[in-house]
């Protein structure tokens, strides 16, 4: 257990380094054809359907690697 919430905070410090470092890496995320923005004068709605399905995706292959 502690071994995997060790490699769990290595990938949240990463990523956190890349977005502070890097932003243009992730412009991409949430502006997928099929993520639905609507934005009014009052209100603000994302909804990042196509993102979430990645990010489904790509966690989905990485935990079927290490499970191996």
């Amino acid at each position: 257990m502690a071994k995997w919430m060790m490699i769990a905070g290595a990938l949240l410090l990463i990523a956190g380094a890349i977005w502070q470092l890097a932003p243009w890496l992730l412009n991409w995320f949430g502006r997928l054809p099929g993520d639905i923005r609507i934005e009014s004068e009052r209100m603000k709605i994302f909804i990042p359907i196509t993102s979430m399905i990645v990010v489904s995706v790509l966690l989905t292959l990485i935990l079927k690697l290490f499970k191996r």
